[in-house]
């Protein structure tokens, strides 16, 4: 029913547009001048971060840093991540929204996997300071005495090898021995959709949106309601089922719980607990957690979570686009609300 009963607007477009879809176009944008992409070298440059994260590890294993020097090398170095890419995309006019909303979203990832990193190893040397015999971190530092298992024990992780399969595995929490499998084993339909849909309902809205016309506003918003749905529908299948997946595959990572079942979700905590698995450990792990062990109420660790969330979203929007109006933020924190509700009901 819902593509019978939107097959008229597509059609529509179609004959009223032709057909807007170029592969050739697509590409050639970047092949066009290979040494004009900004965003692209923003992308390689945070293997610097990297590896600064990695040699500060390896000397406070090895006890030439203290650990609170070792603490302040750790966060500014986590602060370059979060505001030098930033201010780049701000500042370099040739940095497409496209460009700079990639560029954001794998710094923003290489933040959360820095940050857990920092976290284990840190972990590793409190237990390994007081002879601990065993963790109940998960498999995130396991006893001295390894075993025939070929567990990986604190400080053999420290190489260059170890983190860089973290960077690429499709998890932001990072342990010393991940969960392996045994063997090793739709991007331009999300273009296609966009150019042939969305793009014409967009032009065809500037008018109404410059003279103010709430009804031709809003007709022009419920038309674009349908594809932009299909596109989040596309997107997520994309990158948290097939995308992620291939990835866990290629590495024979072995946790392979991306989402849970969001689509039965009849409150908002539930939703977000379940739509993005590797962000929700993540959040539970290294923020919720370590608040309520600060000794902060439930309400205010997860009034802090949400913050993060809507930082981070309004971040992700805003900085590509140039465009500070916070309606990113404000769309989370009125979720935080809603979901303060659900748990005073």
């Amino acid at each position: 029913m819902l593509v019978l009963s939107n097959a008229r607007l597509f059609l529509e477009n179609l004959l009223r547009y032709g057909i807007l879809v170029d592969p050739i176009q697509v590409v050639s944008l970047f092949l066009k001048d290979p040494y004009s992409w900004p965003a692209a070298c923003l992308v390689i440059v945070s293997n610097v971060f990297i590896l600064v994260a990695l040699y500060t590890e390896r000397q406070l294993s090895k006890g030439s840093l203290s650990e609170h020097v070792g603490l302040l090398v750790q966060y500014f170095n986590l602060s370059i991540v979060l505001i030098g890419p930033a201010v780049v995309v701000l500042l370099v006019p040739s940095i497409t929204p496209v460009g700079g909303a990639f560029a954001l979203g794998t710094y923003t990832l290489l933040l959360l996997k820095l940050y857990s990193y920092k976290d284990v190893n840190r972990w590793c040397r409190e237990l390994s300071s007081i002879k601990a015999k065993t963790l109940s971190r998960s498999l995130s530092c396991p006893s001295a005495q390894c075993g025939g298992q070929q567990k990986v024990c604190y400080p053999g992780n420290l190489t260059i090898r170890d983190l860089y399969y973290f960077m690429f595995a499709p998890t932001l929490c990072y342990e010393l021995n991940f969960p392996r499998s045994p063997k090793l084993f739709l991007t331009q339909l999300l273009v296609g959709l966009t150019q042939q849909w969305m793009i014409p309902i967009i032009q065809s809205s500037m008018k109404p949106l410059e003279d103010m016309d709430l009804s031709r506003m809003m007709e022009r918003l419920l038309r674009l309601a349908v594809p932009n749905h299909l596109l989040w529908l596309i997107f997520f299948y994309w990158f948290f089922h097939s995308s992620l997946n291939f990835s866990a595959e290629l590495l024979r990572f072995g946790d392979r719980q991306f989402y849970k079942d969001w689509w039965n979700a009849q409150t908002v905590t539930y939703f977000w607990q379940n739509w993005n698995i590797p962000v929700h450990k993540w959040c539970l792990r290294h923020f919720y957690k370590p608040l309520l062990r600060a000794g902060f109420s439930k309400m205010a660790s997860q009034s802090a979570v949400f913050f993060l969330s809507a930082f981070f979203h309004e971040y992700l929007v805003s900085v590509p686009l140039r465009m500070f109006r916070f309606w990113a933020f404000m769309g989370m924190m009125a979720q935080k609300q809603e979901a303060a509700n659900e748990i005073q009901l």
